[in-house]
């Protein structure tokens, strides 16, 4: 009776335990389960952040091919704008060498016109002397001859004086051995005889006067040196400027008896220098040329 009460008691303890284990159990599954699903909810997120990642990076990849084919196109450009660039600086140094061949043989020919001057100078001198000639004929630093009018035409008169033909004799010589000069004669265009008046009288009776004047003179340089006229007549021409070309414009006898004149005035060819000046408009000198897709 006694072992029974015994495992009586015995199993009655064994029941109140049961229970506890049971819920201790049942909570540790519960805290299992919540650590699963929390691991489970953490495995999402980060699953999301990493596709998120991912496409960040993929999005940054295809920004990074982007930049680098703009990197690429720059440089292709950057080449182009070189091989320009370069193109331009070829054209600028061809222009300038071009400049300066231009420049040189313009200066050529403003040296030779002035050879040609200071020749015609020379020549003059030469013939006339420094007597009473110079008197009568000057040459200005433009190298043309003013033959006072007073010593070669009566007043209102154009008949040239008898004391007036030893200078024109002078002076028709000194132009035939001026012309003869194949290098001076190549550079001339034109020897003008030119007739001035004083402002005195009327507008057509000194355009008349300075015409016959003019015309006078030339005519007796031309029977003073039969080679001016035979060989070189094509170089010559007269002209009448009345009084429209005073030197002195003072209203005084003085200022008159100087712009009555005849002047000898020596017009250089442009010729030489318009072929100069259309090499170089009309040379081989291009724009380069546009860059593709400009």
């Amino acid at each position: 009776m006694r072992n029974r009460r015994h495992l009586l008691s015995d199993y009655e303890g064994t029941r109140e335990i049961w229970p506890a284990f049971t819920d201790v159990m049942s909570t540790m599954a519960l805290i299992m389960f919540v650590l699963v699903l929390l691991a489970y909810v953490r495995n999402l997120v980060a699953e999301k952040r990493l596709a998120s990642s991912r496409q960040q990076i993929v999005l940054a990849e295809r920004q990074l091919a982007g930049l680098q084919a703009e990197l690429r196109a720059g440089r292709a450009q950057l080449a182009a704008s070189q091989a320009r660039l370069a193109e331009q600086q070829a054209l600028v140094a061809d222009s300038n060498r071009q400049l300066g061949n231009l420049r040189a043989q313009l200066s050529n020919i403003a040296v030779l016109r002035v050879s040609v001057l200071n020749k015609l100078k020379a020549a003059i001198e030469a013939q006339l002397g420094r007597g009473d000639s110079a008197q009568v004929a000057t040459i200005g630093d433009n190298g043309d001859i003013a033959v006072n009018e007073s010593l070669v035409f009566e007043y209102n008169s154009y008949a040239i004086k008898r004391r007036a033909k030893p200078v024109l004799d002078s002076l028709a010589r000194a132009l035939g051995n001026l012309l003869d000069d194949g290098e001076v004669r190549a550079n001339i265009d034109t020897i003008v005889i030119q007739g001035h008046t004083d402002e005195r009288g009327s507008a057509s009776f000194n355009w008349d006067l300075s015409a016959k004047r003019a015309t006078a003179v030339l005519d007796y340089l031309f029977q003073a040196n039969k080679r001016l006229a035979d060989t070189y007549g094509s170089c010559f021409a007269a002209s009448a400027y009345s009084k429209f070309r005073p030197i002195d414009p003072e209203k005084s006898e003085a200022a008159y008896r100087q712009n009555r004149r005849i002047e000898i005035s020596v017009v250089p060819k442009d010729t030489q220098l318009r072929k100069v000046v259309d090499e170089y408009i009309q040379g081989p000198v291009q724009a380069p040329a546009p860059a593709p897709g400009k």
